[in-house]
């Protein structure tokens, strides 16, 4: 035999041998026969303790499972040998002791089984049903079943290590956890309702009670003051639950405005018009969004770069930014800044322009094309003209007007600054704008008015508008949108629309002028503003009704949207005729009105008199004869 055949070891035996018939080894069969012969013993043993208590009966079984033999894996493994003729024949030795075996096993088995039933019985003495449960089981009442928690079983004993030996939870073990559980989600309902139950049945001392006395005092105290307003917008939220027997909900109201103008410096007039417009939560969330400035934001001048530029060029200097939203594909959202942000050289060269988030929205609206004459009917400063040139890509023209000449200075200086080389800068008053000069493409009337959405900015508004000026300012808002209406060509190929916005959130500046632009212009229809956010403008407001078509109109706040309050409106003109009388119906109506016009008419020839006479005073205050 060669070197390497004599040195060759044969194949790896199995780490576990083979085993006899009953698949225990020599050593493990070993002990289970020494285990045997002392069974007997205990059971005489526990046959002796069978009437203790269920207690007991748990701690027998418990040493009972110590007592049996466990079958170790180590036992079994038995240490592979090089030597064949050495090893013991395991098979013959098997099949001698095989029969002796299996008849104590089989005894055995019979005992453990016994016991078993025993004990069970001890534990369970009232489950009788096979495994899946038997009808008893299922109409035993849910209180017997849950009766004597302690006694059904121990959670010590449904530990890790008993899990891991596969002696998992019991059937009628897990309907009581069930049970309980369940119990216990019916008494957590109970309290709750019971607790319902109570705050429902308050008692009048338990309920918020308006103080009396001088409104002076009553509004000295900072703190009460705001105190007072988080009580009474609770009580409001829940009126019926909450409220005063002796107060309405009116004199809630009323104490809350009050309370509101002299924590946040408002009028009592604006204070309550504002507060009109929200639910009174959200009344409060508005009035504190207004004491917060709104983010500063510049506008890419796509004329002269490119976002990703300016955006690495104003980073390099030290300015922290980000894009505005996905809704601008050119704003800029600046949180702080090393340089002035108006004075770096990218702003006097004019790549960035800097103006609110709100300025944005109705030249987006408006949606310019290429070679369409466009008119900014109130331009100045210039924000939105030189946004429309860039949309238009220096193609066609902007007509820039603006009422006030000192402001046109600021107009001129921006168009020049941003590089817009189609615009034409004019002074006239938007009323006049049909006859100066009309038939664009598009027309955009971002109209005066009373501020009410910029409150951020100018704080004056809180105290100087008064009753009259949201008279005056609607009037001229309607004048001006007819006139923009007007000044549209129906007949454009890729226009014929008007937008009208208003940095402002009262209703009498907004839905009331742009319905009163659709009674008087029945030409034209809304749009949607593409604007693919903000909140439907209202159809009804405090008992008035608007044109249904009203919720295409887009509303932005400053609680909601983190910008200025602010309202956006598109039309779309159909004709360039229009019947002021929509119906036949109407036209009798119309003729009565004329009719009684007719005599109600001014006499020319006595108001001539009276004319002279205010001329001679006009000549006189210039200094001038007669």
């Amino acid at each position: 035999m060669g070197y390497k055949a004599k040195n060759k070891q044969p194949a790896p035996e199995p780490l576990e041998k083979k085993k006899n018939a009953n698949g225990l080894s020599r050593r493990a069969k070993a002990k289970l026969n020494k285990a045997k012969s002392s069974a007997p013993e205990k059971k005489t043993n526990k046959r002796q303790h069978v009437d203790e208590p269920k207690k007991n009966a748990k701690k027998v079984k418990t040493s009972k499972a110590v007592e049996e033999p466990e079958e170790d894996l180590w036992d079994n493994l038995e240490i592979a040998s090089d030597d064949d003729d050495d090893e013991i024949d395991e098979f013959d030795i098997d099949e001698f002791e095989n029969s002796n075996d299996e008849e104590m096993e089989q005894a055995e088995e019979s005992e453990q089984e016994d016991d078993e039933d025993e004990e069970e019985q001890d534990l369970f003495p009232k489950a009788e049903g096979n495994f899946l449960g038997s009808d008893s089981e299922e109409e035993m009442p849910l209180e017997e079943e849950e009766e004597g928690e302690g006694d059904e079983f121990d959670e010590d004993e449904l530990d890790s290590d008993d899990l891991a030996e596969g002696e998992g939870l019991d059937e009628r073990k897990s309907r009581m956890i069930e049970a309980r559980a369940a119990r216990m989600a019916a008494e957590a309902e109970a309290e709750l309702k019971d607790q319902a139950n109570q705050d429902s049945e308050l008692e009048e001392d338990e309920r918020y009670e308006l103080p009396e006395g001088d409104d002076d005092e009553l509004v000295a105290d900072i703190t009460a003051v705001s105190q007072r307003m988080k009580d009474i917008v609770h009580v409001l939220n829940d009126f019926k639950k909450l409220r005063h027997p002796k107060s309405s909900r009116q004199d809630y109201v009323d104490r809350l405005i009050k309370d509101i103008a002299s924590y946040y410096g408002y009028s009592e007039f604006l204070a309550e018009k504002l507060f009109n417009l929200f639910s009174v939560s959200e009344a409060i969330e508005f009035f504190e969004a207004n004491e917060v400035p709104r983010p500063v934001t510049i506008r890419t001048n796509t004329l002269k770069t490119r976002r990703r530029d300016l955006a690495q060029a104003l980073i390099n200097r030290g300015v922290n930014l980000e894009p505005i939203g996905k809704w601008s594909k050119v704003g800029l959202q600046v949180f702080d800044s090393q340089v002035p942000i108006g004075a770096t050289p990218e702003y006097l060269a004019g790549h960035y322009m800097l103006q609110a988030a709100s300025s944005f929205l109705p030249v987006m609206a408006l949606a310019p094309q290429p070679n369409e004459r466009v008119l900014d009917m109130a331009s100045a400063p210039g924000g939105k003209t030189t946004y429309i040139a860039a949309l238009q890509k220096n193609t066609g023209m902007v007509f820039a007007n603006d009422a006030t000449k000192d402001r046109l200075k600021s107009l001129i200086a921006n168009i020049h600054r941003m590089g817009v080389k189609n615009a034409v800068v004019c002074n006239y008053d938007g009323r006049e704008f049909p006859k100066v000069i009309g038939g664009f493409d598009r027309v955009l009337l971002d109209a005066p008015c009373s501020g009410t959405g910029v409150i951020s900015k100018d704080p004056g508004v809180k105290l100087n508008k008064t009753e009259k000026d949201f008279i005056d300012i609607p009037f001229l808002q309607k004048q001006l949108i007819l006139a923009a209406i007007d000044s549209v060509d129906a007949k454009s190929k890729t226009g014929g629309y008007i937008v009208y916005s208003t940095c402002s959130v009262t209703v009498e500046e907004n839905e009331a002028v742009v319905n009163y632009a659709l009674s008087k212009r029945p030409n034209v229809k809304l749009v949607p503003t593409t604007l693919d956010f903000g909140r439907e403008g209202f159809v009804s407001y405090r008992g008035k009704s608007f044109h249904p078509s009203l919720k295409l109109t887009r509303r932005f706040y400053p609680h909601v949207h983190n910008m200025d309050g602010f309202y956006v409106a598109k039309f779309k003109k159909l004709d360039n005729k229009y019947d002021n009388v929509k119906d036949e119906s109407s036209s009798g109506k119309k003729n009565e009105a004329e009719g009684e016009e007719e005599t109600l008419a001014f006499n020319d020839e006595e108001d001539a008199k009276y004319i002279e006479e205010s001329k001679l005073n006009q000549r006189k205050k210039k200094g001038l004869k007669k």
